[in-house]
């Protein structure tokens, strides 16, 4: 029995390496190939894909929402996240939105094959170490308007910049800004960008 398989990737160059690696394998079927998370829903019910296969970071909507939408519409399709960032909060927000799985993408193609299966026999597969990361680093302690606010700042500018963009005032903005910063452990707000972002805590 073939595994159909879905790529869901906005790099055109890693889904046609990922389509030929496990096209490789005699049990494996990639059939259907998107760059764009609002694109999943509708490719897997029209390929009848049974795992999907995919990324984090896309345009149109990011992979843990995909994945979450996904879930939902075709609950029958298994998904496995491949993603360049093996951070905890990705990991933990993965697992919530019902991924089965969750690899990073530089894993060897014969264990990238085996964890296809393995999610396709309805078992979990996650990177070990990642996974103690992700129990030792917790949830995000950022409120959803503080993570906003440090997301927007991950572009630099100044304060007013930021009050202009999310239609807050400056003030509030501040107050975000130094609450996100000592929630962190930060000194300054460039580091709790680096350090939220390290942690998986900024996607939206």
């Amino acid at each position: 029995m073939t595994i159909r398989l879905l790529l869901a990737d906005d790099q055109a160059m890693v889904r046609g390496a990922l389509a030929a690696l496990l096209g490789l394998e005699p049990d494996l079927e990639v059939v259907a190939e998107v760059g764009r998370g609002d694109e999943v829903v509708a490719a897997a019910l029209e390929s009848k894909a049974e795992v999907a296969l995919v990324d984090v970071e896309m345009p149109g909507m990011d992979g843990l929402a995909a994945t979450a939408e996904l879930r939902r519409a075709v609950p029958g399709c298994r998904v496995l996240i491949v993603t360049t960032f093996g951070r905890p909060g990705y990991l933990r927000r993965a697992m919530e939105a019902g991924a089965a799985g969750f690899v990073v993408k530089d894993t060897p193609a014969r264990q990238l094959a085996d964890a296809v299966r393995r999610v396709h026999q309805g078992l979990r597969v996650v990177d070990p170490t990642l996974a103690a990361e992700t129990l030792t680093a917790g949830a995000s302690p950022l409120t959803a308007r503080e993570t906003e606010v440090l997301a927007a700042a991950r572009g630099g500018g100044t304060v007013a910049d930021l009050a202009r963009k999310l239609s807050l005032s400056q003030g509030t903005v501040r107050n975000h800004l130094s609450s996100a910063i000592g929630k962190t452990g930060a000194r300054t707000r460039a580091e709790a960008v680096r350090l939220a972002e390290d942690n998986g805590w900024l996607l939206r």
